[in-house]
């Protein structure tokens, strides 16, 4: 799962230079073989140019980011997907069931063999999100092998080591626009991220409750809570469907807090991460017997959503979800009527249990 390259213009630039998203010198020499091919595209990713071959041999981690390879038109492009059984039938219900066809080559994160078996020219990955140290499979591994690499722009590491280095959506409609340019899919790129930003800005002016509700995204938790901070995606999403993020104090992505923040901050709402390994019932249960939450306003009113992992990651359903916020804070009267309603039907998926609230 993902746990944690634009901020104040003037800090992003010398974060760039310092940080670098598997950097090394394999990179620059791939990079300088792709400028010589026909049709080679050159963009910014995690604060550093690249070349990249004119790509039809796309390969893609996790159900956001193969979402974002679908908004930029590359689903022929796709080669080899990886983690995408979670979320395949969310990704379906939102493009169609050319999904369900794309070559799965692991069920979760690939390995290094998964990877080099299915000979792609670039790898679409982010730390956290199929690339880590730890589990030895990194950008400069495969570049050393010939293959390039693009990062998820919410996973670019910052100066400290914590991810996050630009705002959530713009985040977002970078990578689709990076990826529909190496792709050769700059219309379908431009188009998604119209839509994008259209319904966004839709959510952004409707009216607004007098006193903001409180929200605090649940993804799992133990001795303490796996959540996310204003770098993350949920962040932006909230911020455009008119709830504040209780954890946006917290200058990163997603991470780990106490259980003394849920306490604190009392939500009016609790959203969950519908992802593994903790159930929709069980992470109640939990929040119904955990001392520090039981007698929050929102545990004892039953006021609970519970979302697909892919809306909640940066990817195109992130706008989805944002939507599906602003429906659940009407629903429970936090925000007042505004008109807007999902267009993804999520009454549609079978594997989604909870949201009472929706009718």
């Amino acid at each position: 799962m993902r746990k944690s390259c634009v901020v104040p213009a003037g800090i992003v630039a010398l974060t760039m230079l310092l940080v670098g998203c598997g950097s090394g010198a394999s990179e620059t020499s791939s990079a300088a073989s792709a400028s010589a091919s026909p049709g080679a595209v050159t963009v910014t990713n995690c604060g550093q140019k690249k070349t990249y071959p004119r790509t039809t041999k796309l390969f893609a981690n996790d159900g956001n980011i193969i979402s974002i390879s679908l908004a930029a038109g590359a689903e022929k492009d796709l080669v080899a997907v990886s983690s995408l059984e979670r979320d395949k039938e969310v990704i379906s219900l939102k493009y169609g069931d050319g999904v369900k066809q794309l070559r799965s080559v692991a069920p979760k994160y690939p390995s290094l063999e998964n990877i080099l078996a299915a000979n792609p020219q670039v790898v679409f990955a982010g730390w956290n999100y199929g690339f880590s140290e730890e589990k030895n499979l990194t950008p400069d591994m495969l570049n050393d092998k010939g293959i390039d690499t693009y990062l998820l722009s919410e996973s670019c590491k910052q100066a400290n080591g914590d991810r996050g280095t630009m705002p959530p959506w713009t985040a977002l409609t970078t990578d689709i626009t990076n990826i529909g340019a190496i792709t050769g899919h700059k219309d379908v790129a431009k188009k998604s991220v119209a839509d994008i930003e259209t319904r966004r800005k839709a959510l952004e002016a409707a009216p607004r409750a007098a006193k903001e509700p409180v929200a605090f995204l649940f993804d799992s938790g133990s001795d303490t809570i796996f959540s996310s901070g204003s770098f993350g995606a949920p962040q932006a999403m909230m911020d455009a469907a008119g709830a504040k993020n209780a954890l946006a104090d917290v200058k990163d992505t997603w991470t780990a807090v106490s259980w003394e923040r849920i306490t604190k901050a009392n939500p009016d709402v609790i959203y969950f991460v519908d992802y593994p390994p903790q159930t929709f019932q069980q992470k109640v249960a939990l929040l119904k017997s955990n001392p520090a939450s039981k007698n929050l306003k929102a545990v004892k009113e039953g006021r609970f959503v519970n979302l697909p992992y892919a809306m909640w990651t940066s990817g195109p359903l992130n706008i989805d979800g944002a939507e599906y916020i602003r429906a659940s804070l009407e629903a429970y009267g936090l925000q007042p009527r505004s008109g807007i309603k999902p267009q993804l039907d999520i009454r549609k998926l079978n594997n989604l249990p909870g949201n009472t609230w929706l009718k």
